[in-house]
């Protein structure tokens, strides 16, 4: 009698797989085909370990930047360098990748719940809650999931919380770090918002030169660092800090 494999979520991971499969068929032409991913720094991928890294990323569509990512990664697990031609890395995906979401956004729909199953950590996010500015505390659940996540695998997270431009890092992710202490690498993205609607499901134009540069794992004193040279460590590794905007 066959067992069947589990992630700590109770996700069927022969599920996930033939998600994340038909998931990468459908949408890796939006990448090497109808636009073009230029990566650089995929190298660093292979190199890392099997759990306990945190993907720090600017953010600029809800969707298609965490499917360039797994496309990317599962391509660099396969020997790929800075390259995701030929699908054949979706064959046997890594399945211990986790991406973190606002529940509202992974319930808004059947293909955003599908989504969810490939791999999200939805939590309810403290500082918008459908369109309006809210403040409540964060839920010790959801920050008990992340650890979770990355004690079984790799989590990315857009730690500006929003898919706008240079907005602020949330201080939640910093305290995430100093809690769990990952191996954290920047990813600095373009062109997705050019290529995609808002929530990067539909195409809204062709031939864009789309970017992903993955960086070297940041140095980070757990003990010894406050949250704020944390924070600002971060808002420099994904170029999102205050002096990288362009003055006309």
């Amino acid at each position: 009698m066959k067992i069947i494999r589990r992630n700590p979520f109770g996700h069927n991971l022969f599920i996930k797989k033939m998600l994340i499969r038909y998931m990468g068929l459908l949408t890796h032409r939006r990448h090497r085909g109808f636009n073009n991913l230029n990566i650089d720094g995929s190298e660093i991928i292979k190199g890392l370990p099997e759990k306990n890294v945190l993907f720090v990323s600017n953010h600029q569509t809800y969707f298609a930047d965490v499917i360039a990512m797994l496309h990317v990664f599962n391509a660099s697990l396969s020997g790929r360098i800075n390259s995701i031609k030929n699908v054949g890395y979706l064959w046997r995906p890594k399945l211990n990748i986790y991406y973190v979401a606002a529940r509202e956004t992974m319930k808004s729909g059947l293909l955003a719940r599908i989504l969810s199953y490939a791999g999200s950590i939805s939590i309810d996010r403290t500082w918008r809650e459908s369109g309006k500015s809210i403040n409540r505390k964060v839920k010790m659940k959801d920050v008990t999931n992340i650890g979770k996540a990355l004690n079984d695998g790799w989590v990315i997270t857009f730690p500006q919380g929003t898919t706008k431009s240079f907005k602020p890092v949330r201080r939640g992710t910093a305290h995430i770090i100093k809690k769990y202490k990952p191996i954290v690498i920047p990813i600095v993205i373009d062109g997705f918002r050019r290529s995609f609607d808002k929530k990067g499901l539909l195409i809204k134009k062709k031939g864009v030169n789309q970017s992903m540069v993955i960086k070297k794992p940041l140095k980070i004193d757990y003990e010894k660092e406050n949250i704020e040279s944390i924070i600002e460590k971060i808002e420099f590794a994904i170029e999102q800090h205050q002096s990288f905007l362009k003055v006309p």
